[in-house]
Formats: structure tokens, C-alpha cells, sequence
């Protein structure tokens, strides 16, 4: 279960342009490459976003522009955020090192899920000298609840894939579309 993202849900509540989107496309290859000019750090979201959900490799059809991506974004300045691989719920980290070993980036180890972490992340940037400020950042995600409203909580630029690798049955995921088609973002 994902406390934080319950938790910061609520944050909606009282103010829902948290979860909007600075930049919307439907999959991550109509992604701008560079994302935009101000950005110099990249969180990428991996379930359904690179990867089809809960696989470790990138999906076929994404693998030339992830490559171009890793030449914009090179080194530590890209950098792989999952509730899954490389959360307190990835046991030694082993989806981590798999997921790092498959794409050639490195996936933050974090203690508390998406959006929580948001500080986690800042930190890995500041202490590797890739940003200034956080404005610099871009997250990408699928999830407007989580990925999104962390890089919102963050002062970071988020790019919201709408439709991701397959489009989402999860209920949560539809009411997120619904939301945001309502709030006429």
C-alpha cells in the first residue's frame, strides 16, 4: 500500500492544480526531446511509462528515443524513480540493480513512495551537482496523483503520459483521466 500517495492525495482537496500537468503527450515517444530549455535533470516514472507494467526492460517501440533521451539527459541527470524497483518494497534492491543493468540508469533507492519522496530526489540531484534549482527537473509519469502532483509538490516541471505503454484499466487511473478532463486542465 502506498501511504504517501493516500496521504498526499488529500492535498487535492484544497488545491487540485497539483495535479496538473505542465506538459501532456499520450506516450513517451511523442516526448520532446530536449523536454524544455530550462531542464537539466530527468525523473522517469518506469511502469507504464517505459516499460510495459512490472517488466524491466524498456518496451521495443520506446528503446530508440529512451536512447536519445540518455544522450540529452547523460549520466546521473537521468534517473529512474519506481514505487516498485528501488522502494522499501524492492527487498535488497534487486528490481533496482535489474532495472539499472537492463536501461544503463540509475533508479533511486528511496524510503518512501512517490509523492513523498519528492526530497529524496532533490537531494540525488543537488549532491551530484546536476541542478540549482528544482525548477530545473523534469518528472515524467503516468500517474497524475502521484508522479505528477510530486513534481508539482516539488516546483518541477511534469510531463503527464496520458496513455502510457497500454492503456489502463485501474480504476484510479480512469478517474485521473476524468479528473483532469473535468478540472479542464
Amino acid at each position: 500500500m502506498n501511504i504517501s500517495g493516500t496521504l498526499n492525495t488529500l492535498r487535492l482537496l484544497y488545491n487540485p492544480s497539483l495535479c496538473k500537468p505542465s506538459l501532456v503527450v499520450p506516450t513517451f515517444n511523442e516526448l520532446p526531446i530536449p523536454i524544455h530549455d530550462s531542464i537539466k535533470a530527468v525523473v522517469v516514472d518506469k511502469d507504464n511509462c517505459i516499460s510495459f507494467p512490472h517488466d524491466n526492460i524498456i518496451w521495443p517501440d520506446y528503446s530508440q528515443h529512451w536512447e536519445s533521451l540518455k544522450l540529452k539527459y547523460p549520466n546521473k541527470s537521468l534517473l529512474i524513480v519506481s514505487n516498485t524497483a528501488g522502494s522499501s518494497s524492492d527487498e535488497d534492491y534487486l528490481q533496482a540493480k535489474l532495472l539499472e543493468d537492463k536501461t544503463g540508469v540509475p533508479v533511486l533507492r528511496h524510503s518512501t513512495k512517490k509523492p513523498g519522496c519528492h526530497n529524496e530526489i532533490l537531494d540525488y540531484f543537488y549532491e551530484n551537482k546536476i541542478i540549482t534549482n528544482p525548477k530545473e527537473v523534469a518528472v515524467i509519469g503516468d500517474r497524475l496523483f502521484t508522479d505528477i502532483l510530486m513534481a508539482n509538490m516539488m516546483g518541477s516541471y511534469g510531463v503527464w503520459i496520458r496513455d502510457g505503454v497500454k492503456i489502463s484499466s485501474n480504476p484510479l487511473s480512469k478517474f485521473e483521466k476524468k479528473l483532469y478532463d473535468f478540472l479542464g486542465f
